[in-house]
């Protein structure tokens, strides 16, 4: 296949490097010229001009920073892209400029896919990770065998084209939402005297990332009459950890946010229930 490659940052560069290795012609193309060089070292054609790119390609691909810059980039190659030229767009980005977005190529002719990853770069170099698709369920079928090339899983998540957008967004909530408090966590432990690196070294042994899935169900579910862990005993230790990093001159960041969560359910008279109630929504 002859593919233009639109990014050449950590992912697109490791994206361009997959694609060299399974034996596809690659131009690529990024903002930064001097980011190309490395790329052409090993194979790639490297270009300044991204119409000139993208000209004759069987498919664009892309991997860039935001819905802006995806817009700012393909928009002008609106008369370059033909209709049997496909566009698979590895960026995150939100979910209602995504369904704009492919609805706005879906009217031009031209096969547009958001396909966003859950890799690093050395994922995007090796084709290992999670990539998830959504759209047109026979067009995500076709070019499905394309992406395995990619990365070691592909999920097909529905024919509305943003829902890959979407479901990238609440993994990257959780992965953000975890550094959130593993920060709280070296905040408390250097607090009390003990150094982060040691703190951290707690999760060797206990692995919270393990209860995730059941932690998922139990929220959504709605069986929160049969506790595990009540929201007044939850709320008690998230008391115990602002209180005692309060003492040594030190503000937890996330917890006092899952607080009031707790405070609200106790309001609504759920301080008997399972933990997961407070964090339920909506709220009935």
């Amino acid at each position: 296949m002859k593919i233009a490659f639109l990014g050449a940052g950590l992912m697109g560069s490791g994206f361009v490097r997959r694609l060299l290795a399974k034996g596809h012609t690659v131009h690529v193309w990024n903002r930064n010229p001097a980011r190309t060089a490395a790329l052409a070292a090993v194979g790639a054609i490297a270009f300044t001009d991204a119409a000139q790119a993208v000209a004759g390609v069987d498919r664009v691909q892309l991997s860039l920073a935001d819905d802006a810059s995806v817009d700012a980039v393909l928009e002008p190659l609106a008369g370059s892209i033909g209709a049997s030229t496909w566009i698979l767009d590895h960026t995150t980005t939100a979910t209602t400029p995504t369904a704009a977005r492919a609805a706005r190529w879906a009217s031009r002719g031209v096969r547009f896919i958001h396909a966003p990853v859950f890799m690093g770069p050395s994922n995007a170099a090796e084709g290992t990770g999670l990539m998830l698709l959504s759209g047109d369920k026979v067009r995500c079928d076709e070019i499905t065998p394309a992406m395995q090339e990619m990365t070691s899983k592909v999920i097909y998540l529905g024919e509305q084209p943003e829902r890959a957008a979407s479901f990238k967004l609440f993994g990257n909530l959780v992965l953000i939402g975890m550094a959130g408090v593993l920060g709280d966590v070296a905040r408390l432990s250097h607090s009390v005297g003990i150094e982060p690196a040691e703190a951290m070294k707690l999760f060797e042994h206990f692995n919270p990332g393990s209860m995730l899935p059941a932690r998922a169900a139990r929220l959504v579910n709605g069986q929160y009459d049969q506790p595990s862990f009540e929201v007044s005993m939850a709320r008690k230790d998230a008391r115990l950890m602002v209180e005692e990093a309060k003492l040594h001159g030190v503000d937890l960041a996330v917890m006092p946010a899952v607080i009031a969560l707790f405070d609200a359910a106790i309001a609504r008279g759920e301080g008997a229930l399972d933990s997961s109630a407070a964090m339920r929504w909506p709220v009935k």
